[in-house]
């Protein structure tokens, strides 16, 4: 991408937010994931990064989140199959001993012009990345968090608005939500918090990957703030939401959007 998506903004400067958590982050690698790893590093959180097969961008990842002296595990699996996730956690407890966070972050987002268009195995594989993973990795992970942890997930503000270019992912973000809402209560009681955050228009590999360079020119521009958002400019809403100055919110959507808010 030219030019690379700002990740991390060094006028951030961490306060001990997050010392002493571990993070699970699926895709991590890029993206909205690795600017979520960069603040989690300045706000003393160790890490577990997923991904699928990017290594060269994982390995960039770890060494940049590691000078913030936050110790950083990769774990290159695929999502889609459902025995990943049980080891996915087994490593990061072998490897940290203790899980605090997790952020269902992982997603992929075909550009389809029309339903018409959507093959069923590309339907069953966007499911099977952007939703599915998120039981399979929450219920993993569950008998293994505490009171006062945190469930993130990544979702969209196509979730609200819709999106006629990429149905199938739009829909799967409006899963989301409800996933989001329907956990939150169902772990109340065990004070395990489950929020969302829903970015806007963002200058991510994600994005510039599915649409067109005509679209991609003009993203973000019917924002107030006339601009697609950076990654480092959403991470800040996961560190809220994992920290314990949010620790009466849950079952929320954080809107990070520019100032769109018709759908929020």
């Amino acid at each position: 991408m030219t030019p690379r998506p700002i990740f991390d903004y060094p006028g951030y400067v961490g306060s001990c937010k997050l010392k002493g958590k571990v993070a699970i982050i699926t895709g991590g690698d890029s993206g909205f994931g690795r600017a979520i790893a960069a603040a989690y590093a300045k706000e003393g959180a160790d890490l577990a990064i997923v991904y699928l097969n990017e290594h060269i961008d994982a390995a960039e990842t770890k060494e940049y989140v590691e000078q913030f002296g936050t110790r950083c595990l990769l774990l290159p699996r695929d999502l889609r199959d459902p025995t990943s996730s049980p080891d996915i956690i087994a490593e990061t407890l072998r490897y940290f001993n203790r899980l605090d966070i997790l952020i269902n972050n992982a997603a992929v987002q075909p550009f389809t012009g029309s339903i018409m268009d959507i093959s069923n195995e590309q339907l069953e594989n966007t499911f099977r990345t952007n939703i599915f993973p998120m039981f399979y990795l929450t219920k993993a992970a569950l008998p293994y968090l505490d009171r006062g942890s945190a469930i993130i997930n990544t979702t969209s503000r196509v979730a609200y608005e819709g999106d006629k270019n990429v149905i199938d992912y739009s829909t799967t973000k409006g899963a989301i939500v409800s996933f989001t809402r329907s956990m939150a209560l169902s772990l109340a009681e065990q004070c395990i918090r489950v929020n969302a955050v829903a970015p806007g228009p963002s200058w991510t590999p994600l994005n510039v990957s599915t649409y067109s360079k005509e679209y991609v020119a003009t993203l973000g521009t019917d924002s107030p703030f006339g601009r697609a958002g950076q990654p480092f400019e959403i991470a800040p809403a996961y560190v809220y939401l994992a920290s314990s100055e949010s620790m009466y919110v849950t079952g929320q959507v954080i809107h990070v959007n520019g100032g769109l808010i018709r759908y929020s």
